[in-house]
C-alpha cells in the first residue's frame, strides 16, 4: 500500500485566537494534530485590534488575520463578495486542496466556502452550535446555513442531536452529515495532587455570563443550595452581561463569603481554578457538546449539568448527573451530586477521559471525511446552480444570482491577476525537535 494522500487544509473562522471559545480551541487543537500527521494547515480569520497580516503558531501553523474589522459579536460584517480577492489569494498562494469552514455563525466562514466552491475547490463545514426554528434570528440564521450547506462537499458536527438540528435546519442529506465529537488535552487538565477535602464542598462554574449559559437559572439555585447545604461554597468564574444580576444576588442573599466571583478567566488558567472544587455546574439553556464539561471531568471533578442539546451524549451516567434546566431539579441534580462525592476517584475518572477523548483520535476521523470529500465529483455551475433553487421560491432565485455573479468576479479577477502572476510561498519546514517542543506563540511575518 501507498503513501496515505497528505492534504492541504485552510481552516476559516471568525473565531479563533486570541479570542478564547470552544470552537477556537476546536480548530487549534485538530490543526495541531493534523500537522503532526503531515499534513499542511493554515488557519484565515479576520485581525483582532493591532493582529493583522500572517503570524506563526506551534509547530508552524501559518495564520492570517486579514484586515477585516468584527462587527458584531466577533463577525465580520457580511459583505458577499468583498473577501473573494484575498481568499483566492491565500489559496494560490498555500497551494491549499480542501477548505474547512467552522460555525455557522461566522461570516467570514460562509463566504470563504461560496468562493472556495466557486473556484472548484471542495469544502468541509463543521457546525458547532444548536439553533432553534421560531425566533427571527434563527430563521435568517438558518436560510444562510441553507445557502451555504446547498453545495457543500461534506459537513460534520460534534453530537448526533447537532446532527439532527443541522439536517433540519439546512435540508443537507443526512449522508454527508458525519459526527465527530470535540475532545479534550488531558495533559493539560489532570486532577489535583492531592484529593480535597469534604468538610467544604466547593462547585465550580466557569462560563460566558449571559442568557444562552443559563445565568438566569444560576440566579436561583444558588441561594437554594447555599440555604440546604451550609457546607457549600460557589466559585463562579466568567463575565457577561448577566454578572450584575449574579452580583445582586450575592449582596440580596448575604453570600460575599459563600460565593467567589473571579471574572474572566484566562483558558491558561481554567485548570487551576477547577482542582479547586468537587463538583462543576454546567446551567447552559442550549449546547451542542460543552468542551467545559470534558475539561472539568478530566480534571476529576463530578458534573451537574442540564439536560440540553447534545450534552446527555458527552458523559457516562456515573460521571454526570443530568437534570431538566428549572431551579427545583437542579437543585435535586447538586444536592444528589453532592452524596455521589465519596464513590468519586479523580484520578480514575481523568484516566477514563484519556480513553474516552483524544484530539489525535478526532484528527484521524476527521481525515477520513477529507478522504471522502477528495473522491467527490465537482459538477458545473450549472449543476449546482439547481441546488440553490431548492432552497425556497425567492431565496433560491437571490442563491442563484449571488453565485453567478461571485463566478464572474472570478473570471474577472483571473484576467487583472492571473493566477501564474500569485507567488507560491514556500513551506517551512521545522526541525523534529523544534516541531515537538515549540511552546505556544506567535510572531509577525508579513502584513496583507
Amino acid at each position: 500500500m501507498g503513501e496515505p494522500e497528505k492534504h492541504r487544509i485552510l481552516m476559516v473562522s471568525d473565531f479563533f485566537y486570541p479570542n478564547f471559545g470552544g470552537v477556537e480551541n476546536h480548530i487549534y487543537y485538530l490543526s495541531q494534530c493534523l500537522i503532526k500527521e503531515g499534513h499542511k494547515v493554515v488557519v484565515m480569520t479576520h485581525a483582532y485590534q493591532n493582529r493583522s497580516g500572517v503570524r506563526y503558531m506551534t509547530n508552524g501553523l501559518k495564520v492570517y488575520y486579514v484586515p477585516w474589522k468584527p462587527f458584531l459579536m466577533q463577525n465580520t460584517l457580511p459583505t458577499f463578495f468583498g473577501t473573494l480577492s484575498i481568499t483566492r489569494t491565500i489559496l494560490i498562494r498555500e497551494k491549499i486542496s480542501l477548505v474547512h469552514g467552522h460555525q455557522a455563525f461566522s461570516t467570514l466562514c460562509h463566504e470563504a466556502l461560496m468562493h472556495a466552491r466557486t473556484m472548484g475547490y471542495k469544502v468541509v463545514f463543521t457546525d458547532h452550535s444548536l439553533y432553534g426554528f421560531s425566533d427571527v434570528g434563527s430563521i435568517h440564521m438558518n436560510k444562510v446555513l441553507q445557502f451555504t450547506l446547498a453545495d457543500v462537499t461534506q459537513a460534520i458536527c460534534v453530537s448526533h442531536t447537532s446532527k439532527e438540528n443541522t439536517v433540519l435546519r439546512s435540508g443537507l442529506p443526512p449522508e454527508k452529515v458525519y459526527v465527530i465529537p470535540n475532545a479534550v488535552d488531558t495533559a493539560m487538565f489532570t486532577p489535583a495532587p492531592e484529593r480535597l477535602s469534604r468538610d467544604e464542598i466547593v462547585i465550580v462554574v466557569i462560563s460566558r455570563l449571559v442568557y444562552r449559559k443559563g445565568a438566569d437559572l444560576l440566579v436561583e439555585v444558588i441561594p437554594e443550595v447555599c440555604r440546604l447545604h451550609p457546607n457549600v461554597r460557589f466559585i463562579v468564574g466568567g463575565d457577561g452581561p448577566k454578572r450584575v444580576r449574579l452580583e445582586e444576588m450575592r449582596e440580596k442573599h448575604s453570600l460575599q463569603d459563600r460565593v467567589d466571583m473571579l471574572g474572566a478567566v484566562p483558558h491558561a488558567k481554567v485548570r487551576s481554578v477547577l482542582i479547586t472544587g468537587h463538583i462543576f455546574l454546567n446551567s447552559s439553556l442550549t449546547e451542542a457538546f460543552c468542551i467545559a464539561i470534558l475539561e472539568a471531568a478530566s480534571c476529576g471533578l463530578l458534573t451537574v449539568s442540564t439536560r440540553v442539546g447534545g450534552v446527555p451524549e458527552v458523559l457516562p451516567d456515573d460521571m454526570v448527573v443530568l437534570a431538566a434546566p428549572d431551579p427545583t431539579t437542579m437543585v435535586h441534580a447538586i444536592t444528589r451530586a453532592i452524596y455521589m462525592l465519596p464513590q468519586i476517584d479523580p484520578q480514575d475518572m481523568h484516566n477514563r477521559m484519556k480513553k474516552l477523548y483524544s484530539w489525535p483520535d478526532v484528527a484521524r476521523r476527521t481525515e477520513i471525511v477529507y478522504n471522502r470529500a477528495l473522491k467527490c465529483s465537482n459538477p458545473p455551475l450549472l449543476d449546482r446552480l439547481s441546488r440553490y433553487l431548492t432552497c425556497g421560491t425567492w431565496a433560491g432565485k437571490i442563491f442563484c444570482i449571488v453565485m453567478i455573479v461571485n463566478f464572474l468576479l472570478w473570471h474577472l479577477l483571473q484576467l487583472w491577476k492571473p493566477d501564474k502572476d500569485i507567488e507560491v510561498v514556500p513551506d517551512i519546514q521545522l526541525p523534529k525537535s523544534q516541531h515537538e517542543e515549540t511552546p505556544l506563540g506567535s510572531r509577525k511575518e508579513e502584513n496583507l
